[in-house]
């Protein structure tokens, strides 16, 4: 019996990402299965029964009438869920080693980026000024994550190891080991209060729309070494209001942010996040994750699923991640 086909709808990839990288890294581990790019695959439509996505056109993944599993090749998945045409079959996210790894990378670089000053130290070595500052230890500030799922975990236990204290929040009650967890509308101010340098790791969804807000940013802890709190954004864009985190920049309601994603992206060149001087920015690469890496991961989980095993990291559609 001949494999059921795979069909890659990846739009707007370029170099590593392109379409026809991807083709190739996935005949190279799906062995005798077909690899189909959207042309082929819309031939015979039948004969897909598996489709690795990465920004589909809403409708695209429509017209497969067998489709068993979507495997989504990044790791947020707002973009389809907001595809109305979306088959009802499982929507698989990617989850492995190498993008979490990743992501700690950047949530630790960029927490220490701020706890060690840097913003001002590069400022000083522009201005050719040899000023240095008092530096406290890492354990005189703290740090609360936003989002305690495989990521937010994984950041927090390393910067809990490096000395800082680490809180963590969730929409739901969630465990985890030297971490001070908080869950739920009715714990979120207090987590904000203890939190000088804030790391929003959430999913985008109608809850957490727009959260990370001015009325937000308001209940973080002050009166630490930091002064203003500071802001780390490595999620999605769309979690952030960003006319108010430009407004409380200017204002002191925020010191600084550390931002990789964007409600418009490429971020628009006359944006004044780019040239704004407490504004790290980063062209959305905090978890660029290796793609060789995940389509192995995509071939693992087809291999178990047509063996009677069951799908990682499947999306739950009510909750929207």
């Amino acid at each position: 019996m001949s494999k059921g086909a795979l069909a890659l709808l990846i739009h707007g990839g370029t170099d590593n990402w392109s379409p026809e990288r991807w083709t190739a890294r996935f005949r190279a581990v799906c062995h005798d299965r077909p690899i189909l790019l959207p042309p082929e695959a819309k031939r015979d439509p039948a004969k897909v029964h598996y489709a690795a996505v990465w920004k589909p056109s809403p409708g695209d993944l429509a017209c497969f009438p067998n489709l068993k599993v979507i495997f989504n090749l990044g790791a947020g998945v707002d973009a389809l869920m907001a595809d109305k045409t979306l088959p009802n079959v499982p929507l698989v996210r990617v989850a492995v080693g190498d993008l979490t790894g990743r992501m700690t990378e950047y949530v630790v670089l960029h927490v220490l980026m701020h706890h060690r000053q840097e913003l001002y130290l590069r400022d000083q070595q522009r201005s050719k000024r040899w000023v240095p500052k008092f530096q406290w230890p890492a354990s005189a500030i703290s740090v609360g994550i936003m989002g305690l799922g495989t990521l937010g975990a994984d950041a927090a236990d390393v910067l809990g190891r490096i000395g800082f204290r680490v809180a963590g929040w969730s929409r739901s009650k969630k465990q985890v080991d030297g971490v001070a967890c908080f869950h739920g509308d009715g714990q979120l101010d207090a987590f904000l209060r203890r939190t000088a340098i804030l790391v929003c790791l959430l999913p985008l969804t109608s809850e957490t729309r727009h959260i990370l807000n001015r009325d937000l940013f308001a209940k973080l802890k002050r009166d630490g070494p930091l002064g203003a709190p500071v802001l780390i954004n490595a999620g999605r864009g769309g979690l952030q209001n960003e006319a108010d985190i430009l407004g409380c920049l200017d204002d002191g309601t925020l010191g600084a942010a550390s931002l990789d994603v964007f409600a418009q992206e490429p971020l628009p060149v006359d944006s004044p996040f780019w040239t704004h001087p407490k504004v790290v920015l980063t062209p959305h690469n905090a978890a660029d994750t290796d793609p060789d890496e995940i389509s192995k991961y995509v071939a693992r989980q087809i291999e178990n699923f047509e063996a009677g095993g069951v799908l990682d990291n499947v999306v739950d559609r009510a909750r929207g991640y």
